[in-house]
């Protein structure tokens, strides 16, 4: 029999209606599905659904391998184990139980990710053929109310450009916090994630957990849509051990941000470290280590130790260590995870006012620039005076700090004369202030001379230092002396 019957009374009239069959039943009209529809949007055991054409390959979120988690699209699923081509297709849906660890995989042209836990899974045959086509649009037999207009399906949210950044949320997931608090720590990151605005053109976030070992729960590129990343959050499970904040704060930095796990060029990097009570290693050093690989640091603490704890803690002024800066832009204190919902907003201002992200390293504030000026006596003093200004004028552009860019000056004649080393100031307007007020020496030209003394005298206390060194050499005229040798040994001395 290939229809179900009914028996409706009407007028006295008794007539057998037909009604559609299941989906998944033999002889049934599959459902026609969008691009985007996942797995947990099919809510049976065994469904047959229809796949629209041309959906762009590039824009599946597809996580794992035969075995697909419930979050991945069914479509990129169909087309990535090839099931069905890009024109689209019948697709059976058999929904399976959760897992942890879905591997990643490239096949037909769909880039699979890697998924560390979720709750349901699924996998997807050859469905059966039916008369309907595969339009890339969902088709539904219902006819739509008078009146009522049929919604749209929704486009990827552009997300708050105004706050684009790439967070990485290191929540505690030890034995300090144990599992209730664990689970109001994930409520409180997720009421974060979405006042933050996420989108494909604004923040990307992705979340580790620092225990006894850390572990990646999810990367910057899995998700692009704060609902999706708010069930990923969720579906993260408490670990338990010891704090290793130190340890999971140095993973995240040298393995979490890379372009292969969805870094954008030119967007600040974030880690959120989230502790409750005291970590059980050393964060200073993790912190500096971010710092080394581009990554602002920002501590939230909960919960500090009382009086009679302080002695299980390695270092009582672990948040102000760990971060570059002690000067509360940094760090941010709770005092328990109840009643959080007030500090959500000052966090995500911070963590979009991206002017004060100074403390990771980039060409503005990881560098070291040695201005030998010329200071001869074809130069004069009016156009000394203009090359002074035309230094400071650079100065301004570098975000110059005892962690930061640094700079130095010489003037040069016949003799050297060092106006200021690196290490003499370490904010901008002293600098500013002591360039304006070098004085004009007046003499010969021997520029090779200079660049030797300055290589020798002001770069070399600096040999150890992380940042890049420059030597920016400004002169109006023919050197006395040779000009081409000192210049390659200075090349040498700093590779």
């Amino acid at each position: 029999m290939s229809a179900a019957w009914l028996p409706a009374l009407c007028l006295g009239v008794c007539l057998l209606l037909p009604l559609p069959e299941p989906a998944g039943s033999e002889g049934a009209v599959p459902l026609a599905i969008t691009c985007t529809t996942r797995g947990l949007d099919i809510r049976k055991e065994k469904a047959d659904v229809l796949c629209p054409a041309g959906c762009p390959l590039e824009e599946f979120s597809v996580f794992g391998n035969i075995v697909y988690a419930a979050v991945s699209s069914i479509c990129g699923a169909a087309i990535h184990r090839g099931v069905i081509g890009t024109s689209g297709g019948p697709v059976r849906v058999y929904s399976l139980p959760g897992r942890e660890n879905y591997s990643s995989a490239d096949a037909n042209g769909v880039r699979s990710q890697t998924l560390s836990r979720w709750s349901a899974s699924f996998t997807v045959t050859k469905g059966k053929s039916s008369t309907q086509e595969a339009t890339g649009r969902a088709v539904s037999t219902a006819r739509p109310p008078a009146g009522k207009r049929l919604k749209k399906t929704p486009e990827k949210k552009t997300g708050n450009k105004d706050c684009k950044a790439d967070i990485a949320f290191l929540i505690d997931g030890s034995f300090n916090i144990g599992q209730r608090r664990f689970n109001l720590q994930k409520n409180f990151v997720g009421k974060v994630a979405l006042m933050l605005g996420i989108g494909t053109e604004g923040p990307h976030v992705g979340l580790v957990q620092a225990s006894e070992h850390p572990k990646i729960e999810f990367y910057l590129k899995n998700f692009t849509t704060a609902k999706d990343v708010l069930f990923a959050i969720k579906e993260v499970g408490f670990r338990g051990g010891n704090s290793n904040t130190g340890k999971a704060l140095k993973h995240t930095a040298q393995k979490f941000f890379t372009a292969d796990t969805g870094v954008r060029k030119g967007i600040p990097k974030v880690v959120v470290v989230f502790i409750d009570g005291w970590p059980s290693d050393d964060i200073e050093e993790a912190g500096i280590v971010a710092r080394e690989f581009g990554v602002n640091v920002f501590i939230v603490s909960v919960a500090k130790p009382i009086p009679e704890e302080l002695g299980m803690v390695q270092d009582v002024a672990f948040v102000d260590k760990a971060v570059c800066r002690n000067n509360g832009f940094f760090s941010y204190h709770m005092p328990n995870w109840f009643g959080t919902t007030k500090y959500v907003k000052p966090l995500v201002q911070k963590l979009c006012t991206h002017e004060q992200m100074m403390c990771s390293k980039t060409c503005y504030n990881s560098v070291n620039i040695a201005f030998l000026i010329d200071g001869s006596s074809s130069v004069g003093e009016s156009n000394f005076r203009l090359m002074l200004e035309f230094v400071s004028n650079i100065a301004k552009t570098f975000e110059i700090s005892d962690i930061g860019a640094k700079i130095a000056a010489v003037q040069f004649t016949y003799d050297q004369r060092t106006e200021f080393s690196f290490t003499d100031y370490s904010t901008k307007e002293n600098v500013l202030a002591v360039i304006r007020n070098i004085r004009y020496m007046s003499g010969g030209t021997a520029t090779g001379d200079a660049i030797s003394f300055t290589v020798r005298n002001v770069f070399g206390p600096v040999r150890d230092s992380p940042n890049k060194n420059f030597l920016v050499i400004i002169t109006d005229g023919q050197s006395y002396d040779d000009v081409r040798g000192p210049a390659a040994a200075a090349h040498d001395a700093a590779k």
